[in-house]
């Protein structure tokens, strides 16, 4: 097989799967994605809660994420050839107290002043909104741009349209170790010994992205959290809103077909002893996630749920990715602590990422997220 390509993606996620896209769609004749398990999109791009959201996220990250809501995702499945279920219906970040409605506040006026539209609306303009919606719900955050999408269709989408473009995918593939040539970045070493060599590489491999590029002596600060979600039998249609509260003990939507997709928050999440290829979900955070829902939306309390899962998220210590280049390693480009926030904004993302392989000027400032505002001396 041919182990050399322009540029090497390692991570066969939504935001590797579009940067291979993108990067094709430029042009780039020689792409390889490298990806760990024997599945594409197997880690956080198959197991979030789909929300296409803007409101509640740092400033940092919402020049990026309102770029792909306003150019990217309303076109995605006619580009792609597959329908991603985006829906732009809105989303109501939920508040039951005061000090909910004021971290809600917050979080709206620092998004406005970036031109985010945003506001604080009482109970009832929620209950008008969404009348399913408890009567202990106070107020909250409304953002009409905001939406959902289908997790599993929009990866499968990038990936095979980009597969369908020549980047060639490896499935089973390890990363073991970065190596460096002459001082820039060159070779991919997989666990197996295999050795691949591009003049690019993009790590968005989720939290092991960590382990790999420290063996090219850069770290990420990075803590592992382990997200679960859950999904209910069908029901009749309710709503088309994103939901999340202000202390983000779940989020969710209703699909396409009826059932309600879940994400949820206990708290003890970043505690869980299990290593990153284990998925099983675990029967003391569930039952939490499931009274929040209730309390949140009374007219779910007798759905049954049909199944749940697990996954990993990449947490970075300030909150918010990086997504740039690394000087000190010439070749490198890194995509990773998304803080489970990537999903909604990786259209954005795997373009970015491409504009950076080709060293092209990126379409909005990416300088907040450069991997150099961790350096003590900067």
């Amino acid at each position: 097989m041919n182990q050399t390509a322009d540029v090497i993606i390692i991570g066969g996620g939504i935001n590797g799967c579009a940067a291979a896209y993108y990067l094709a769609k430029k042009g780039v004749k020689d792409v390889i994605v490298l990806e760990a398990s024997d599945s594409i999109g197997h880690g956080g791009s198959s197991r979030n809660g789909g929300g296409v959201r803007q409101s509640g996220r740092d400033v940092r990250e919402l020049p990026y994420v309102m770029y792909g809501i306003q150019h990217l995702w309303p076109g995605l499945s006619e580009e792609l050839g597959v329908d991603v279920e985006y829906t732009q219906k809105g989303n109501l970040r939920l508040g039951k107290t005061e000090k909910h409605l004021e971290k809600l506040q917050t979080l709206a006026d620092n998004a406005k002043k970036v031109g985010l539209d945003v506001r604080m609306i009482d109970g009832d303009e929620v209950r008008e909104i969404n009348p399913y919606l408890s009567d202990d719900i106070i107020g909250a955050s409304w953002c009409p741009t905001d939406g959902h999408a289908n997790p599993l269709m929009a990866t499968l989408g990038y990936y095979k349209k980009s597969l369908s473009m020549g980047v060639r995918y490896y499935t089973g593939a390890e990363v073991q170790s970065l190596k460096k040539v002459k001082g820039r970045l060159r070779q991919v070493v997989l666990t197996d010994g295999t050795v691949f060599e591009g003049d690019t590489v993009i790590v968005a491999a989720g939290y092991e992205s960590r382990y790999i590029v420290r063996t090219v002596g850069i770290d990420v600060p990075m803590t592992r959290y382990f997200d679960q979600a859950l999904v209910t039998e069908a029901q009749p249609e309710m709503f088309p809103q994103m939901l999340g509260t202000a202390d983000a003990n779940f989020y969710g939507h209703q699909t396409t077909h009826g059932s309600f997709v879940f994400g949820s928050d206990c708290g003890l999440e970043e505690s869980m002893d299990m290593p990153l290829n284990e998925f099983k979900t675990i029967s003391m955070t569930l039952p939490s996630s499931c009274r929040a829902i209730e309390g949140y939306i009374p007219a779910l309390k007798d759905a049954k749920i049909v199944r749940s899962w697990g996954g990993w998220l990449d947490m970075c210590l300030d909150g918010v990715p990086v997504i740039s280049p690394v000087d000190v390693v010439p070749g490198l480009i890194l995509a990773c602590g998304f803080t489970g926030h990537g999903f909604g904004s990786a259209p954005a993302v795997g373009l970015i990422l491409a504009q950076m392989a080709m060293g092209e000027e990126t379409v909005v400032d990416m300088s907040a997220l450069r991997y150099d505002r961790f350096d003590p001396y900067q």
